[in-house]
């Protein structure tokens, strides 16, 4: 369902139903990172962690739903959860994960050459190559699926 009445110059396109192959493909985009993050050894919480973190900073309320159960179901706190927003100021987060969640907001923002470039310097100090790219490839997928949700304006419902 579209966000103004139909035909108004306001409504929303989904564009994931409008062009269903272009979309497909972002998921099988998705899938093929989901299993390098696998591979190269990555917690599904700490993937969950990215994409909310990335999804908190393009302020995509779809994503940080989805994204926020699916951490749940992951294992993820509500603790963390709830200060990721604010990771560099607690003590809660690993310094692998302290390490992928600048390397996914130097991602996010790539206009910040010198954060960049600190994040990719901590990120070697952290993290195997084979992580740094899972990283990276994970923030960008979540990054599209952000603008996705965003151009589309899918809804955010209130749960059962």
């Amino acid at each position: 369902m579209n966000s103004a009445t139909p035909g108004s110059a306001t409504q929303r396109i989904f564009i994931d139903k409008q062009s269903p192959k272009a979309y497909h493909a972002l998921v099988q985009t998705s899938e093929a990172v989901r299993a390098a993050a696998a591979d190269a050894g990555l917690d599904r919480t700490l993937v969950e962690l990215v994409n909310l973190r990335v999804s908190q900073i393009n302020g995509c309320a779809y994503c940080l739903h989805v994204h926020t159960r699916a951490a749940l179901r992951a294992g993820e706190t509500t603790q963390r959860l709830g200060v990721l927003a604010a990771w560099r100021d607690t003590e809660l987060f690993t310094p692998e994960e302290r390490a992928a969640l600048a390397l996914a907001e130097s991602t996010t923002q790539p206009a910040d050459a010198a954060a960049q470039d600190s994040a990719y310097a901590a990120a070697r100090d952290s993290l195997t190559d084979d992580q740094i790219s899972a990283v990276i490839w994970v923030a960008i997928t979540i990054n599209a699926f952000n603008r996705v949700s965003i151009m589309s304006k899918h809804p955010v419902r209130a749960d059962r």
